[in-house]
């Protein structure tokens, strides 16, 4: 961990209070030489895991606007979301990688950086848009090192999500604690209709992790999660036992398909009312017919101690870029446009709209659904990223393994978590 995720006051005081084939080897030729300035002809190569047909033409949007304004120039390659996650430490350790990816700030940049992978844009920061961010998203954006190596451009929430059509119809209502929660599940399934989708298969295994990130910090509170994860905890300490305990009895409402179907599947059987309701990022609503969005409604993920105060995950998308670039000139171009309102408002005008800019002058979409998200990030005690956000993208896989086995098999939980403390602490040690 390079730095405590700031409280929800502080993380939100001025930041508004992301979201064709891919290139594996995330190369991209040039067969110009670096002039003395580090730069060299050609456009940015920007590699993007908004790969929903609606993000990925709302990023296309983006950089035509950036191309619009005159100057340096920049190019779109778009890579499936998983295949990204998995092939990220290729492309920056590629003899000529992308320029520009999109990523998350916070521990995850830090582990990039530490092997000299990131561009240093410490000068972005001083001066232009950047400079009226708030101290807390510097310093998510901020290397161990003392460095800027992130340009965050908009954040989100987490909910369980559902139609309200079909909670009226079905005459349920949102529930606030563990125990309303577990009732409606019953009501639902008695309506025969799986309670919970979960939308963990086909390539987004790690969607699992965030039951497991919001029953810890649930039950554990958002320090010792983030503890947890920084190795200063272990996976086979009883604290996280009582997390699959609790589980353990919201597992017979999952939807069985749970584990076999990408998030944007599970995202239908939601909408057609197969499922009840899930557990995921706005961002699914980039998978969701335009015409849907009026009827989508969240609630909180229920409370189950009341002594411990209700953080909730609100993470942070952007930009770092290749310290191998040989356009740094015509990169931090790029960085600095995507952290102007022009560019944040019109990623989200071309997207679903459910993500919040940062900048702190640049204008949500207002709906409904957005304020009540803002308010829930804006209200929190704390505010978490995700799994491999506040650990490593390297430690990401030892989650998806243990999770699948015990949404699988629940009764080997004991051996899942003696497994996921070695395999972690070979990460850690690393």
């Amino acid at each position: 961990m390079i730095a405590t995720p700031p409280s929800r006051r502080r993380f939100l005081a001025s930041a508004g209070a992301a979201s064709a084939a891919a290139l594996l080897s995330g190369c991209v030729t040039s067969t110009s030489s670096p002039s003395a300035k580090g730069a060299s002809g050609g456009p940015v190569t920007l590699q993007s895991n908004l790969s929903s047909p609606q993000a990925k033409a709302a990023m296309q949007k983006l950089v035509d606007a950036f191309d619009k304004r005159g100057g340096a120039k920049a190019s779109l390659n778009t890579v499936a979301s998983e295949t990204f996650r998995t092939q990220l430490p290729t492309y920056l350790t590629s003899a000529n990688p992308p320029d520009v990816l999109t990523w998350y700030p916070g521990s995850v940049a830090d582990s990039y950086a530490k092997q000299n992978l990131l561009l240093d844009v410490s000068d972005l920061w001083t001066g232009g848009d950047l400079a009226t961010y708030s101290d807390a998203q510097k310093k998510l954006c901020t290397d161990s090192a003392g460095k800027q190596v992130f340009v965050p451009a908009s954040y989100y929430w987490w909910g369980v999500f559902y139609r309200k059509s079909h909670f009226a119809k079905w005459g349920v209502e949102e529930p606030r604690t563990w125990d309303e929660f577990l009732d409606l599940c019953d009501k639902l399934k008695a309506k025969k209709v799986a309670p919970i989708g979960l939308g963990a298969g086909n390539g987004t295994t790690w969607v699992a992790s965030s039951w497991f990130d919001y029953l810890d910090i649930r039950i554990n509170g958002a320090q010792y999660h983030r503890d947890l994860l920084a190795g200063k905890h272990r996976f086979d300490d009883p604290e996280v036992r009582r997390v699959f305990d609790r589980w353990s009895e919201a597992l017979p409402y999952f939807d069985p398909n749970g584990t076999a179907l990408a998030f944007q599947d599970a995202t239908t059987a939601l909408l057609q009312g197969r499922t009840g309701m899930m557990l995921i990022g706005t961002f699914f609503a980039d998978a969701a017919p335009e015409d849907a969005l009026d009827d989508i409604d969240f609630f909180r993920f229920p409370i189950i101690d009341p002594k411990v105060p209700a953080a909730e995950e609100g993470p942070t998308d952007g930009y770092f870029a290749s310290a191998r670039t040989r356009r740094k000139n015509e990169v931090k171009e790029l960085m600095r446009y995507m952290a102007t309102v022009e560019a944040q408002e019109t990623y989200l005008k071309g997207s679903s709209g459910t993500a919040i800019p940062v900048n702190p002058k640049a204008k949500d979409s207002g709906t409904p659904l957005v304020k009540k998200g803002r308010a829930l990030i804006e209200n929190a005690s704390d505010i978490t990223q995700f799994f491999n956000r506040d650990s490593s993208d390297a430690l990401q896989p030892s989650a998806d393994t243990a999770l699948t086995h015990f949404l699988s098999k629940p009764k080997d939980v004991g051996s899942i978590l003696t497994t996921w403390q070695r395999d972690a602490q070979k990460i850690w040690n690393q």
